[in-house]
């Protein structure tokens, strides 16, 4: 048996121990590049380090021992409170789960400073007695993403120019006005004036992108009839259904459904999300259209027999340039931005778009979209989904 010297000789090596260790802790998350806030269970701030009082502008004095949404106050693009349970650093807590996004915070110096966090709940037995939340400040990321789309739009428009004499041209030539064709001419001239199709289509893209992000797509919102909207899309689609034989199926309501919205942005989700279905589903398969109303939201579900998303890549689905691994092998052609373009449209007007999916099986993807929307807020509510890219 070990003697009380011994065991208090032992007792000190384990403070020291676990007083080094501390130490340790203390150093690193002292010296962390990024800004670095604890909080326990109530959300009262017990540590913070010099990146995050010299980002929010602060002292320990006026952190320390306060609650974390007092001192750190988050906002949207529009400089509004953002409700409490919408805070990352709540929703962590609640599920337990690391949460990681951008938000503006309101400092002292910049009303609407964009950073990057991430919030990480303490546990202890599989309860949250604390969180770890660590940012960063992407002023200079968010610069360099409105230059990036600004370039893509001037880029465009100064591709769509010579492209347009191109095709102008070159229909002359397949059409004979300069004189007859051979065979194999003709063929060649067919692969061209299809490149050209595909070209005019990308920049067309890449346009209506770079407008929605940079805030400069005009919104002509209306009362329109939905149901009409998506059976006009859904007959010029047939064909190309037709030549896969694919069977296109629609479930539309007999009555007139009204809605108050843009109706060539509806047009533009609506033909993306059914292209996509038709695309992406091999020949003698099935695409199902069904529109309905509920409650004060309108639902569009379009179901297809396809390929479907791999699990492992269906959560960048809606991010810019996305292509599913399975897919790449099946169809070369596509610019991965079809649905990227489908999520911001659908995040400002207000609404949802969401999916299920499984390889080899298929994928249902839904729009729901309120029956009143002015669309007011577009520009904004793009930047914040933005935001969280």
């Amino acid at each position: 048996m070990l003697d009380l010297s011994e065991l208090l000789k032992e007792l000190q090596d384990s403070t020291l121990r676990a007083v080094q260790e501390r130490a340790k802790t203390e150093a690193l998350f002292a010296s962390m590049g990024e800004g670095a806030i604890a909080t326990d269970e109530n959300g009262v701030i017990y540590r913070i380090n010099k990146t995050a009082l010299n980002i929010l502008g602060l002292t320990e004095k006026q952190a320390l021992g306060k609650w974390f949404p007092d001192v750190v106050m988050a906002v949207t693009h529009e400089n509004k409170t953002i409700p409490l349970i919408d805070r990352p650093i709540t929703r962590a807590f609640l599920s337990g789960r690391t949460i990681s996004e951008r938000i503006y915070y309101r400092t002292k110096k910049n009303p609407r400073l964009p950073v990057f966090a991430t919030v990480s709940p303490i546990l202890q037995e599989g309860k949250p007695i604390g969180a770890i939340e660590t940012f960063r400040d992407i002023t200079q990321e968010h610069k360099v993403d409105r230059m990036k789309s600004e370039f893509i739009s001037i880029a465009s428009h100064q591709l769509r120019t010579p492209l347009s004499a191109i095709n102008t041209y070159s229909r002359m030539l397949y059409d004979g006005y300069a004189g007859d064709l051979s065979g194999a001419q003709r063929d060649f001239m067919k692969v061209i004036l299809s490149s050209i199709d595909r070209m005019n289509e990308l920049i067309t893209t890449f346009l209506d992108i770079s407008r929605i992000e940079t805030g400069q797509l005009q919104i002509n919102s209306s009362s329109i009839d939905y149901n009409e909207i998506i059976s006009t899309i859904s007959h010029e689609f047939a064909q190309v259904a037709a030549a896969k034989k694919i069977s296109l199926r629609t479930d539309l309501p007999r009555a007139p459904l009204q809605v108050t919205a843009d109706p060539l942005l509806l047009t533009e989700v609506f033909s993306n999300l059914l292209s996509n279905a038709i695309k992406y589903t091999p020949q003698k398969g099935t695409v199902q259209v069904t529109l309905a109303k509920r409650n004060k939201n309108i639902l569009l579900k379009i179901s297809d027999t396809g390929y479907g998303i791999p699990k492992e890549s269906q959560a960048g689905v809606f991010s810019k340039f996305f292509r599913a691994s399975n897919i790449m092998q099946k169809e070369t052609f596509g610019t991965g931005l079809g649905l990227y373009m489908v999520k911001l449209i659908a995040t400002g007007m207000g609404g949802k778009v969401w999916f299920v999916s499984r390889e080899n099986v298929g994928s249902t993807f839904y729009f729901s979209i309120p029956v009143s929307n002015n669309n007011d807020g577009l520009p904004a509510q793009m930047d914040e989904f933005l935001q969280q890219q």
